[in-house]
């Protein structure tokens, strides 16, 4: 995506503290590639995948201090999050040079 589309793709699809925290990294498409996983992850646990109002930035990964990935949300996500009583939501990245992969995990209220 990046050799196709670069700059474009990742400011479309990477918050401004994403791409930054990326570049303080030696493993920088790694790390993106994780964020990456873990936003479709975010998408598919919502049950909408990305369409209508949704935009990639409205789900950004960060990191605690302790280096564990964590979620912010905003935007028509955390609508839909809201108003399908979902959370809180764990996330998992793992990534090596050749794959990436995010899991992420939630309660929702019952109905």
């Amino acid at each position: 995506m990046l050799d196709r589309h670069g700059e474009h793709f990742l400011e479309r699809v990477f918050t401004v503290r994403e791409r930054a925290d990326a570049d303080e990294v030696k493993n920088r498409i790694e790390k993106l590639a994780g964020r990456f996983a873990a936003k479709e992850a975010v998408m598919k646990l919502i049950g909408t995948g990305w369409r209508g109002k949704i935009a990639w930035t409205d789900i950004e990964v960060v990191n605690t201090a302790t280096g564990q990935p964590e979620l912010k949300l905003s935007g028509e996500v955390k609508k839909i999050v809201d108003k399908l009583g979902i959370g809180p939501i764990a996330l998992s990245i793992t990534h090596t040079s050749q794959f990436a992969i995010a899991s992420v995990v939630a309660p929702t209220e019952s109905k």
